[in-house]
């Protein structure tokens, strides 16, 4: 879903919104299926410009971890391409007290299809024990 507003300040200038949904492949195991939706929004002139909005990942067993992130799209020709930083603001279950982030670098591989690559490092909080 990608609903475009053609702004008439000056030529080719759009504001986007996205929502965008798929599968994580990750060869780490907690993130590896998961699914994510992310919505973001763009400022575009002739296709570049600034991009942020929020992730969330779905994770089989019913947990949840979310985020935002912050970044660039960037339009060559017909290639669109993506890039930022990313940081978890918090999850449910297992991932409560989750904190972490890196960056992203992605591209659009047709109008209704992102490839995007997530990178970086998170820290689970430990769970306490009442004795």
């Amino acid at each position: 879903m990608q609903p475009t507003l053609a702004l008439h300040d000056v030529s080719d200038h759009d504001l986007n919104l996205l929502e965008v949904r798929g599968v994580q492949k990750s060869p780490d195991e907690q993130w590896n299926n998961c699914k994510i939706t992310y919505w973001g929004s763009a400022d575009l002139i002739a296709g570049s410009g600034p991009q942020r909005g929020y992730f969330a990942n779905d994770h089989p067993e019913g947990d949840r971890d979310f985020g935002t992130f912050e970044g660039r799209v960037i339009t060559s020709g017909d290639e669109v391409t993506i890039e930022g930083t990313w940081k978890f603001t918090g999850g449910t279950g297992r991932f409560k007290g989750l904190k972490g982030g890196g960056t992203y670098r992605g591209r659009m591989i047709s109008p209704v299809v992102v490839e995007n690559n997530w990178e970086g490092k998170y820290e689970i909080a430990a769970k306490t024990r009442a004795a």
